[in-house]
């Protein structure tokens, strides 16, 4: 990566941190980053998505190998829910220890929490992707009924949360209870039993969701 493009990064990681996505604008980020280029941004990553999926880029590796490293762990030992909580956890809590991965959490955070164009654009469904497989190993060890209800998503989108939090107020000389109490809470959520009002009220809704199909 270009210098230019290195200090666009970092820029935007550290405004996007500070402040959040939908506050930031691209020029402040050329100006943050000393371009000279006005539309330095837009040259190198076209958008603000381009620009996310780069500083995913940077970031995301070193957390895919770690929880790929846990997986296979999980895989060889028959590991349960709780194994499969570290795994969604400890690879993301690993970046508290740095100033730029305490940015990068938040941004992440920022990220999973808004479904739609920017996280669709900066993330990869792809099978290979550590998460993905976290999603397929969770599964069978779900409710049905807490399946249906995506759990897993509410697990991932807490704990980006709870990272998040704790990296704008870190750094902190526990982390390693923050990161094994973060586990805990994750693996109740996951193994957590669904209700009848819930449950009831789901088929409710997925009763009105069919018939508003069917209906011409």
């Amino acid at each position: 990566m270009s210098d230019t493009k290195d200090r666009l990064v970092e820029a935007a990681l550290r405004l996007y941190a500070e402040r959040g996505l939908d506050a930031v604008s691209l020029r402040e980020i050329n100006q943050a980053a000393g371009a000279r280029n006005a539309t330095a941004v837009q040259y190198h990553f076209a958008d603000r998505a381009g620009i996310i999926k780069a500083i995913f880029a940077r970031h995301v590796p070193e957390v895919d190998a770690r929880r790929h490293a846990l997986l296979d762990v999980h895989e060889a030992s028959g590991g349960g829910v709780r194994d499969l909580a570290a795994a969604l956890v400890r690879p993301l809590a690993a970046r508290l220890a740095d100033q730029p991965g305490r940015e990068f959490l938040q941004v992440w955070a920022d990220v999973m929490n808004r479904p739609g164009a920017v996280a669709s654009a900066a993330t990869v469904d792809d099978p290979a992707d550590s998460l993905c497989r976290w999603r397929t190993l969770v599964e069978p060890l779900l409710e049905a009924d807490a399946a249906r209800l995506h759990r897993r998503y509410t697990a991932i989108v807490y704990a980006s949360i709870e990272l998040a939090r704790r990296a704008r107020s870190g750094p902190h000389t526990d982390d390693r209870l923050f990161t094994s109490y973060l586990i805990d809470v994750v693996a109740a959520v996951l193994a957590a039993p669904v209700s009848q009002e819930t449950r009831r009220l789901a088929d409710e809704r997925d009763a009105a969701r069919s018939h508003s199909s069917k209906t011409p």
